[in-house]
């Protein structure tokens, strides 16, 4: 909008989706000057906001500045157009734009141990909330943050909780490496100590049943536990789809597949076509902020040249999937 574009975002879920997909009530990982939107306008009572302080943040920005979001619309299909610009296609609708915006983050689908018993009702690839598992027996599985801050939380709430990670995860103290934030490693150690939290050093989850798991340690032990909720948190990725279809490259990324682009300009190799966000090399939360307001004002100056260029052309519209 200051770049004075017609535009569009077209999001299939509500405002700030992602976050809205957060465990309740929980403190985020990540600082206020990383997420807020405008520098001194998100206020956390603590030092780190909750997921209900984020949402709020980001929804009344948009109510604040009118932001033109399509909630609850799904992108089904984009074609180039054979002069320039694409047609996309969505479940509300089509719409003709001279750009498009790829802002789908890395979380459409989970990644799954692909093991026995892995679609039982019990297993969950995304955490909520621990209160429906108090004093019940609690499996984690994984070893970013998501997994630790997980099992945190279902371990104070009341639940017998283990925790399932690789040693190298755990062993690991390098934040650039992925390593979990000291600030959640302290109360799980914490945890740990109260003998209220478990840790198992693993090497395979080998099946799930409804009333256990077995699996192998890294030192080739077979365990079988009890158990009555698991939750597989060991990340997720992007849906490439829509983007392999139009031609868009992509290449191995340090965690999974990413689409190749300009790392100035976030251009695909297809003219027009861009990429913002968690499934981009630009993974952290800062970068998936900061990029569009890089990359959105050089779009604006790529369409008024295209305009400059062919004198009489109406105006061209930025769509911005998310």
């Amino acid at each position: 909008a200051r770049e004075g574009l017609n535009y569009l975002v077209i999001e299939k879920g509500t405002i700030a989706d992602t976050i809205r997909h957060y465990p309740v009530g929980r403190p985020l990982f990540s600082t206020v000057n990383e997420l807020e939107m405008r520098e001194g306008t998100l206020k956390p009572v603590r030092e780190k906001p909750t997921r209900e302080e984020l949402l709020s943040h980001y929804i009344h920005f948009v109510l604040d500045h009118n932001i033109q979001i399509n909630n609850d619309e799904e992108v089904t299909e984009i074609d180039r157009l054979k002069a320039e610009g694409f047609l996309v296609r969505t479940t509300q609708g089509e719409y003709k734009t001279a750009r498009v915006l790829f802002a789908i983050g890395a979380m459409a689908h989970p990644r799954r141990l692909n093991i026995p018993g892995e679609d039982l009702p019990k297993v969950h690839h995304t955490f909520v909330e621990p209160y429906p598992y108090v004093r019940k027996d609690a499996l984690v599985v994984g070893g970013g943050n998501s997994a630790a801050e997980a099992a945190l939380f279902l371990s104070e709430e009341g639940a017998r909780t283990t925790l399932a990670i690789w040693r190298e995860d755990w062993e690991n103290r390098d934040p650039k490496a992925g390593a979990m934030k000291h600030w959640v490693r302290g109360p799980l150690e914490h945890e740990i100590a109260a003998g209220r939290l478990h840790v198992i050093l693993y090497k395979q989850i080998v099946e799930i049943s409804e009333p256990e798991v077995t699996l192998v340690t890294d030192n080739g032990e077979t365990l079988t536990i009890a158990n009555a909720v698991v939750f597989v948190l060991i990340g997720s990725d992007a849906d490439l789809s829509l983007l392999k279809k139009l031609g868009v490259k992509t290449e191995p990324g340090k965690l999974t597949e990413v689409p190749v682009y300009d790392p100035e300009t976030f251009e695909t190799n297809i003219p027009g076509l861009y990429v913002a966000g968690h499934f981009t090399h630009a993974r952290h939360i800062k970068e998936a902020i900061a990029v569009p307001r890089r990359v959105v004002p050089l779009i604006a100056l790529s369409l008024r040249t295209a305009v400059e260029r062919v004198p009489g052309t109406p105006t061209d519209t930025l769509l911005r999937r998310s």
